[in-house]
């Protein structure tokens, strides 16, 4: 979670499959462990022959449960007007699949200026060097990984499912509490 906080949401997505599917899920164990792409969670929940099966089912149900209820995470429309106030770009890659990922942008009204989606921890760093990326901002040790791969600096966030040690222990060279936090960073940085 670090521009949207998208726990409400698929907790209700995922409620809303186990209860149509018959799939018995722990919906709260689920969101406690957000970061890696959906068909790695669905693993855990169905046999392996049904995982792309299911998460086509999940996905078809997404937009209606979690779109609404994912409100974006304190400080994320600062930190993207901080970016852009110092004349960068502001660049999302995530691992959900990109369609889902621009309904919550645009309900919440974050506008990147690029969006990547359906890339997972280093191969996240093919987007970001495309996109030329000198800094990537996630909250999972996975995107640590993706940053550093692509040579970027790693400004992690704690608002996800690893706590700021682990962040900090996975390579982050920046661990912050929060977006809130960000701008006062950022404007350090670039003095």
């Amino acid at each position: 979670m670090t521009l949207i906080d998208t726990r409400p949401g698929i907790k209700a997505a995922w409620e809303a499959f186990s209860a149509e599917s018959g799939v018995a899920v722990d919906a709260d164990l689920v969101v406690s462990r957000l970061g890696p792409p959906l068909e790695h969670e669905m693993a855990y929940w169905v046999p392996e022959e049904r995982v792309t099966e299911m998460v086509a089912h999940y996905r078809s149900l997404y937009p209606a449960y979690a779109i609404e209820s994912s409100p974006p995470m304190p400080g994320a429309r600062d930190a993207i007007q901080a970016v852009r106030d110092a004349g960068g770009r502001t660049i999302v890659v995530t691992a959900k699949n990109g369609p889902h990922a621009a309904l919550h942008l645009a309900h919440l009204g974050i506008e990147p200026d690029a969006l990547v989606g359906g890339l997972w921890a280093e191969g996240k760093a093919e987007a970001l060097r495309a996109h030329g990326a000198r800094v990537y901002v996630g909250d999972h040790v996975g995107d640590v990984r993706g940053a550093a791969t692509a040579g970027a600096l790693s400004v992690a966030v704690a608002t996800g499912p690893c706590a700021p040690e682990e962040l900090a222990e996975a390579g982050a060279d920046v661990v912050l509490t929060d977006l809130t936090d960000f701008r006062a960073w950022w404007e350090g940085y670039l003095a």
